[in-house]
């Protein structure tokens, strides 16, 4: 009967090589996202999703999804209020419905309850080294499957136009605009909550903040950009001129605005960071150890002679695949030889298998 397994030793494994990768975030290695690519890429929302979920957030694609079955979600936007207020059924307007039931009420609690600690009860940013409340909040939130792991801090920068709608229209790729990117890159240190690391978000570009303005907040290990609203609504060179609706109006989406000023300065630079762990596995085969196969056509009859005169003495195999198993031989992984390895008595072979993880 020819050898099945064979067992590792401590020899034999070689763990603890960790290497970080960083990589572009967006689908197809788009690097910066941007509407200026010719081939069907840009910033595309559904109007599917806005007449279903569009009260709460706002899906971002890279292809058009109503036309495009390889359009892949990069993001979303959300727009919350610790008042409840700027969504449907704000409690600021006349009839007072949905007090305690609006969306962007939701919205803020639902980030406030991942990002924040237990005693926080609401999101701060910083003005001339002075904490600020930041009772109405943009939150764009990249998708799991597209950062993996982190997003790499001083490796982003998002860009939203400003100024009118007719001067965007007007200046669509080169219109004016706001750069965003995190303090990682001016020598800022993280604090670290139950949420990771939480950088500061300042107007900025390549790495170099252009002012102490503190627009939000950056969580990596979550893929959240936090804005206060407040502060992107301000005009001038303290804001972006966000034309967000005030508290007693009554359109719902702010969230669309925001997706619209993106879609509009059409930047958005991002690359992940991932840590990777490789085990090295060194596959020793002596001369006298697999040199038959278990296949059923290599033996004939009931008491199980090989079926080929040849395979008797003188065997000849080769082998194309090493299988990985757990203690109660359950195959965990599997190797693949870039070619066929021929394996005789008179020959032996040692074989490395890599596995990431």
């Amino acid at each position: 009967m020819a050898e099945i397994y064979k067992l590792f030793t401590q020899d034999d494994i070689v763990p603890g090589d960790i290497q970080t990768v960083s990589q572009p975030i967006w689908s197809e290695n788009m690097n910066p996202y941007s509407q200026s690519f010719t081939s069907g890429i840009g910033f595309f929302t559904s109007s599917t999703q806005l007449s279903q979920s569009g009260d709460y957030y706002v899906n971002v694609y890279h292809r058009d999804p109503e036309t495009s079955v390889n359009a892949a979600i990069q993001f979303a936007v959300a727009y919350g209020n610790i008042n409840g207020s700027g969504s449907k059924g704000d409690p600021n307007l006349a009839s007072g419905t949905g007090i305690n039931d609006t969306p962007s009420r939701a919205i803020y609690s639902q980030y406030r309850n991942m990002l924040l600690p237990p005693t926080d009860t609401k999101f701060t940013t910083t003005t001339s080294g002075t904490s600020v409340d930041a009772n109405e909040i943009v939150v764009i939130n990249i998708a799991r499957a597209r950062f993996r792991q982190k997003v790499d801090p001083g490796n982003w920068e998002l860009r939203l136009g400003s100024g009118s709608s007719a001067e965007q229209a007007a200046n669509r790729m080169t219109g004016s605009y706001l750069s965003f990117i995190d303090g990682s890159g001016a020598g800022e240190s993280a604090t670290v909550n139950a949420a990771g690391r939480v950088f500061g978000i300042y107007s900025g570009s390549g790495g170099v903040t252009a002012s102490s303005l503190q627009y939000g907040l950056f969580y990596p290990d979550q893929g959240v950009l936090l804005f206060d609203a407040g502060k992107l609504r301000a005009g001038g060179a303290t804001g972006c001129g966000m034309p967000f609706n005030s508290a007693s109006a009554i359109q719902a989406r702010n969230h669309v605005t925001m997706s619209a000023r993106i879609s509009a300065s059409s930047y958005f630079m991002a690359r992940s960071e991932e840590k990777v762990t490789s085990t090295h596995y060194f596959v020793r085969i002596t001369n006298k150890q697999f040199n038959f196969s278990n296949n059923p056509t290599f033996v004939t009859g009931s008491t199980g002679t090989l079926a080929y005169s040849s395979m008797l003495r003188n065997p000849s195999v080769y082998i194309t695949t090493i299988g990985m198993y757990d203690g109660r031989n359950r195959l965990v992984a599997v190797a693949k030889l870039s070619k066929p390895l021929l394996k005789s008595f008179n020959r032996e072979a040692l074989v490395k298998v890599k596995l990431d993880y």
